[in-house]
């Protein structure tokens, strides 16, 4: 009598700032049409925002790369150890794991062979490389939720059940975001050129990146003096790291540091230098031509190319299946070669309304009113709550 009593019950992680917006936005959408579930795991500030309780920082997930992982490993796993334990304790009707799949998928396993029903939102990029994790896939995983159309039969082929429920950013993000609009907003000249510069939204990431976003800023700056450069940073940590990258002689350089807001510096900027990631993405969906960039340590790089089916990393040039973004990363990933191709960009117009008519063409294949979608998918699982 006690559990039919208690309010339908969600477990759900994420790992980071993708998840965390992905998280909120299925949150919200649940509860538009059950207010009454309650979540619980790891969340970011957005799922707490919109109704989530976690029981563990995101920020301890939120590391990228082998090499990254081995050294945060006892850590994590310590934290996936104590998650577990609590989610069988007292199980939920439910788990919904939102991408982190390294994580996720062992959690998930445990879960589901306690008869808890488990989703994972976000495919793993199995068509990218390490295929063979659909078969760790298909134990884990009662439902997947994937948000790109050529996922689904990858799934169906396999046995999975499987919806494909679009991506949120692409109902969320106008179809022509008004870049004057934005500039008077932040209070920038309407005729002066502007880089977005993302370099990541990890620790790890600003790392590897922030020297070289600062290094490639001063060679455009030394070319194209007039430009200005708008930098939207996660966490004051990442923040800090920018900036002593970016150091006291740097004082010339005119760079505006934001926390947050990468959807706002990407409509106001002319071109975007990008981290790999789902800011891709967001920059695609927001119509801005791109540069985009990666490193990671030596070893990450050597492992993951060995296990890699695909010659892009950028979620543009593979929704496209074909080249439209500059991608320079690894060894690629020099100021000199990002400065060039940044320049590239913002000299040649045509260039740009090319990739601009293709992200178009992305947003109108990827926008299926995700809410919808999702809940159509989750809220079979609490019919009899």
């Amino acid at each position: 009598m006690a559990a039919a009593a208690r309010p339908p019950r969600i477990g759900i992680v994420a790992g980071e700032a993708s998840g965390d917006l992905l998280g909120s936005h299925l949150i919200t959408a649940l509860k538009a049409h059950r207010p009454d579930i309650e979540f619980v795991g790891i969340a970011g500030p957005k799922m707490i925002a919109a109704g989530a309780r976690s029981l563990f920082p995101m920020e301890k997930l939120s590391v990228n790369g082998y090499v990254e992982v081995l050294r945060h490993l006892p850590e994590i796993l310590g934290i996936r150890r104590k998650l577990r334990r609590a989610l069988l304790d007292d199980p939920p009707d439910l788990f919904i794991g939102i991408d982190a799949p390294d994580f996720n998928l062992a959690l998930e396993a445990r879960l589901k062979a306690r008869g808890i029903p488990t989703l994972h939102y976000v495919s793993p990029s199995i068509w990218a490389w390490r295929g063979e994790r659909i078969k760790k896939i298909a134990r884990a995983v009662t439902h997947m939720l994937v948000v790109f159309p050529f996922e689904e039969a990858i799934y169906r082929k396999a046995g999975i059940p499987v919806s494909y429920v679009g991506h949120p950013l692409a109902d969320m993000l106008p179809d022509n975001p008004d870049r004057d609009e934005m500039r008077e907003l932040l209070k920038l000249p309407n005729q002066q050129p502007i880089v977005a510069m993302l370099p990541g939204s990890r620790a790890g990431e600003l790392a590897h990146h922030a020297q070289l976003f600062v290094d490639t800023a001063r060679l455009i700056h030394a070319q194209h003096p007039e430009v200005c450069f708008l930098v939207p940073l996660l966490s004051r940590t990442t923040r800090n790291i920018f900036e002593s990258a970016l150091g006291s002689n740097d004082i010339m350089l005119p760079v505006r540091i934001m926390i947050g807001h990468a959807d706002y510096a990407m409509t106001a900027a002319d071109v975007v230098l990008v981290a790999s990631g789902t800011a891709t993405l967001e920059a695609a969906l927001l119509k801005r031509p791109m540069v985009i960039t990666y490193r990671v340590p030596k070893l990450t790089a050597y492992l993951m190319r060995r296990k890699a089916y695909l010659p892009w990393v950028g979620l543009p040039n593979i929704l496209a299946n074909r080249d439209v973004v500059p991608e320079l990363v690894q060894e690629n990933a020099t100021p000199e070669k990002l400065a060039a191709a940044v320049l590239d960009l913002l000299a040649d117009r045509d260039k740009c309304q090319a990739m601009e008519t293709e992200f178009a063409a992305q947003h109108a294949a990827l926008k299926c009113n995700t809410a919808e979608r999702m809940a159509e998918a989750v809220l079979p699982y609490l019919e009899h709550r």
